[in-house]
Formats: C-alpha cells, structure tokens, sequence
C-alpha cells in the first residue's frame, strides 16, 4: 500500500516505511546531495541503511540452510531403517568362532550385569578376554565372580598391556588382539549390555566377503536422572541424524566403541592396534582403517545398551566437551561445517536482523516441527524407544547447549579420559603437562 509523505512523494509500507529505510526525514531532496553542500551525517548514515536489506535478506538465506540438512537427515533416517529388513537382524546361522575383546580400567556402573550379559550368549563357540592394568584393579574382584558364575563360559583376564604406549586402552586391545585364539573379533567398551542374539547377529554380516567391519548404534540402559534424558535426547536428535547424513552420502568409515566386528587379518592390513597408540578416537579410526582396505564396514539397525557412566549434568557436559575436542582435532573441516546445521542459533539470529512476525512464525515453527519429525522418526521409530514424547521438548535445550559445546571446543585442547590427561596436537595424544587437579578446575576432567 502506498502512501504520500509531507512534499507530496510516496513511499511503499513493506515492513519497514521507505522513508525510514533512505532516511529519517523527507526535506529537500529526500537524502540526494545538494552540490555546494557538505554531506550530512543524516545521508551518510542512509547509505549504510540502504545495505542493511541486503544483509537481512541474505542473513535470512543462510539460516534456512539448517533445515535443507534437517530434510536430508529424516530422508537418510528412513532409508537407513529399511535397508535392512528387522528380521534379517536377528537369527542368523552363520557362527565362525569369535573372540570377544574387552579392555578395562576401573569399575563401570553395574558392571557385572554389562560383562554376564556376554556370557549369555546363543552362540556355540566363543570365548571372553579381558585385559586390567593390574591385580589391583577395582575391576577383578567382578571379573573373578563372573569366572566363578559362568564356568562354562571360555573367560581369560589378563593383567597389563605390556606396552607403554600412550593411549592405554590401544595398548590393552594390541595384546587382547595377540592372545585372541580367533580370526573373528568382536571389541565392545567396558559400558556394554547386550540381549542374546548379540554375537549372532552382529557377526551375520561378515558371511558377505565385501564386509570387512560391522558396527552398530547404542541406547542407553534406563534413564534414571534428568542428565541421562539430556543425553539420550542429544544422541537421538543431533548425533544419529548426523550418522544418518554421513552413512547416506559418503558410507560408513568409521566404527562405535561399543561394537566393533572385524578379523585379526583386516586389524594386521593397517599394523593393527599399534599404529593407533597414540591417537584419539581409535574407534572412529579403526573403521575408516578398515573400510580403506576396499572393503565394506556396515552399520546395523540393531542397538546394544549402555549404562552412563557419570552421575550429573556437568559431567555429560564435559564429556561432550572432550568428544567435540577431538572431534576438532581429527576432522576440522568437518567439525566446522557444523555451524550448518545450527538450526536454533540461526534462527534465532534471523529473528534478530529481520524481527517480524512472519519471520520468527517461520523460521521457529520450521525449526520445531523438522526437529521434531527428526527426532521421532530415529528414536521412536527407528530405535523404538519408548515415551519419548515425554522428554521431547528437551531437543531445544539440548541444540542450545551443543552450539555453546561447540563454540568452547574451538579453544579446548586438553581432554582427559579415565583420569589421564592429555593434549591433542596434530591428531596425536600428547601427556598433558598439567597438573590433574588443574585440569579438573578449567572443566576438562572426563569419564
């Protein structure tokens, strides 16, 4: 709609008046130079006003970009759950004898129940190796009750890396790997539950000769504090979408802790173990290591279980803190590309360049529904965890608190994992050089 101003020209009312747009006021010229008279700060500031649409409008381009990748993540959520047909998951008959690997340092949350679930196992030929630092360990008196519950169960501990390596849990995998009587291996974390069919169904894919890796998702056990429903709302609404994105674009390279399925010959085909001595997330590592040989690492829609292993906000928050860390470190391009999929902050910032209602009804109600549909469709319906609507909202705490984890992992370098410190320094472990009771107080004291 147009409307005339006080010398009679008309100005055009979309959002913001044209007039405020050029200039505070009309007289004389409507902000054109008079020649012979100096430019006012009134013209020079118009000049700098003209620009501003521009940067509203582009502004207001990029922050839509989140919720392109919002689509591609529900897209590639619903094409991972159905390439696999759920019963092709879950028998299969095809039983090579495994080893299964554990390394362990310090007592795990009800960790019995995570190591006894190995030994009930529907699998006919398998054994158990654990590896401690010592016999000091708070971990062998549970190992020695599982020998003493389970004697049918094929279970060894052993005691020490025989290395001094830096990354002390490579280290105990290098002899887990050494003392394994069996080609296939089967490397889980400490923090593992798993329901019978575990071995059978895990191993199943490495009948195809172009599979050289398996891993799979996890869940956690039982959420018991609010922490654990933050961080099990985090993992399904930001981190699996994102594993979606990677595994539907660019395939699986990488490889979980929690399950990592492969043979001693693939293990060897890298230098094994040894070569990862020295750097962080071996895991990530060991599938791209892997899948490198030619051969295929594939990612099944089958999750184990895994009991947290901190007991308050701050310690989710720091350990999130050490993964972003590293994360940094091993893929800094990719780990800056994460500011695209911000969708919260951006529109947040959208609202703030262009604050009007139709902007912030469709930039915030975007946001929610694409995030919701996200969320559900991997955790409802791909991980059927049930009531999750009872925690949803918490998606939004979540994206907030990760974008403020994302901007400190920038400036972190030093992590800690299972009370040792460590510097990353060109995709390495270096020893920390500070003090462990420093580190704790710069928020950096993890798992």
């Amino acid at each position: 709609m147009a409307s005339r101003c006080l010398c009679g020209e008309r100005s055009l009312r979309h959002g913001t008046p044209l007039f405020d747009i050029l200039s505070p006021g009309c007289a004389g010229s409507h902000g054109r130079h008079v020649p012979g008279k100096p430019r006012s700060r009134r013209n020079r500031n118009a000049r700098g006003a003209i620009i501003s649409p521009f940067f509203q409008y582009f502004v207001l381009v990029v922050a839509a970009i989140p919720f392109i990748y919002y689509l591609i993540a529900i897209y590639s959520s619903i094409r991972f759950f159905t390439s696999v047909p759920r019963n092709k998951t879950q028998k299969s008959d095809f039983t090579p004898p495994i080893s299964n690997l554990k390394p362990v340092r310090g007592l795990d949350p009800e960790a019995y129940e995570n190591f006894a679930s190995f030994c009930r196992q529907d699998y006919p030929d398998y054994e158990l190796l654990f590896c401690v630092h010592d016999q000091l360990d708070p971990a062998v008196p549970v190992l020695e009750k599982l020998v003493r519950d389970f004697p049918d169960c094929k279970i060894r501990i052993l005691y020490g890396s025989g290395r001094n390596a830096i990354n002390d849990k490579v280290a105990k995998l290098v002899r887990l790997v050494n003392e394994a009587q069996h080609e296939v291996l089967v490397i889980n974390d400490s923090d593992v539950r798993v329901k019978p069919d575990y071995f059978r169904t895990v191993v199943a894919p490495l009948q195809n000769p172009k599979v050289g890796g398996v891993t799979c998702l996890y869940v956690s056990v039982d959420d018991t504090t609010m922490a654990q429903s933050f961080q099990s709302m985090g993992m399904i609404s930001d981190f699996y979408p994102g594993v979606m994105v990677a595994w539907l674009l660019d395939g699986v390279k990488f490889a979980f802790g929690q399950t990592i399925v492969t043979t001693r010959k693939l293990l060897a085909g890298f230098g094994g173990f040894q070569a990862l001595e020295s750097r962080p997330a071996d895991d990530l590592l060991t599938g791209r290591l892997i899948a490198a040989q030619g051969v295929t690492v594939e990612m099944l829609p089958y999750a184990v279980q895994t009991v947290a292993d901190y007991q308050s906000l701050s310690g989710l928050l720091i350990k999130r803190l050490r993964w972003m860390t590293v994360m940094r470190h091993m893929r800094p391009w990719g780990h800056a590309g994460l500011i695209f999929t911000q969708g919260l902050a951006w529109s947040l910032l959208a609202v703030a360049v262009h604050p009007t209602l139709a902007v912030a009804a469709f930039y915030f109600g975007t946001y929610l529904v694409l995030r919701t549909v996200m969320t559900l469709c991997v955790g409802t319906w791909g991980l059927r965890q049930k009531n999750l609507w009872k925690t949803l909202p918490l998606f939004v705490t979540w994206d907030a608190t990760a974008f403020f984890i994302w901007l400190a992992s920038f400036v972190r370098r030093g992590i800690r994992w299972r009370g040792v410190d460590y510097i990353v320094k060109g995709g390495m472990l270096v020893p920390g050089r500070q003090p462990a009771q420093k580190l704790d107080e710069v928020g950096v004291r993890i798992k």
